[in-house]
């Protein structure tokens, strides 16, 4: 399991899809994508659904995701997305009282105690106690993380002198 906090967004794509059965059907897929703002979401979006979509498609929504951190599995066969709600408890220094604050994550596996399993692994390496307070699978398609490329030092720009 790998973990990546981000600005991550939750982009509506519509497009034709064949079906089994060899009709088209206009379907509205959830996507996730990593992004600073919703133009560069939108234009992420794009990008990674026209590899994939033969045909026209359009963006119809995009929301800032209630999540800052996804567990990404290793496990080919996860396949599936799931948020959970986690409750942290810590102690209050100066009135020593439990206070209690809750964070969504996203998770991917592929049955409910499966990201179950994988939160746990993930929390396994801190030591702040919590409490899995909801995990439900979502209708998340995939998730799309922000491609960084590396440039050399002597990439430059270059200016021209009048």
């Amino acid at each position: 399991m790998r973990s990546r906090t981000a600005n991550w967004f939750e982009c509506t794509v519509r497009y034709e899809r064949q079906m089994e059965d060899g009709m088209p059907k206009k379907v509205n897929e959830l996507y996730v994508v990593d992004a600073l703002s919703f133009g560069e979401a939108e234009e992420a979006i794009t990008k990674e659904m026209t590899a994939f979509v033969s045909g026209e498609f359009e963006v119809k929504n995009i929301n800032p995701a209630a999540y800052g951190e996804i567990f990404f599995s290793e496990n080919a066969n996860d396949d599936r997305w799931y948020k959970a709600k986690l409750t942290f408890i810590t102690l209050d220094e100066k009135t020593e009282k439990e206070k209690r604050s809750t964070v969504t994550y996203l998770v991917q596996a592929s049955t409910f105690n499966g990201a179950v399993k994988n939160v746990e692994e993930v929390m396994s390496g801190t030591m702040i106690d919590y409490v899995i307070a909801n995990i439900s699978e979502t209708k998340i398609m995939d998730v799309y993380e922000h491609k960084f490329t590396a440039k050399s030092v002597d990439d430059k720009p270059e200016f021209e002198q009048e």
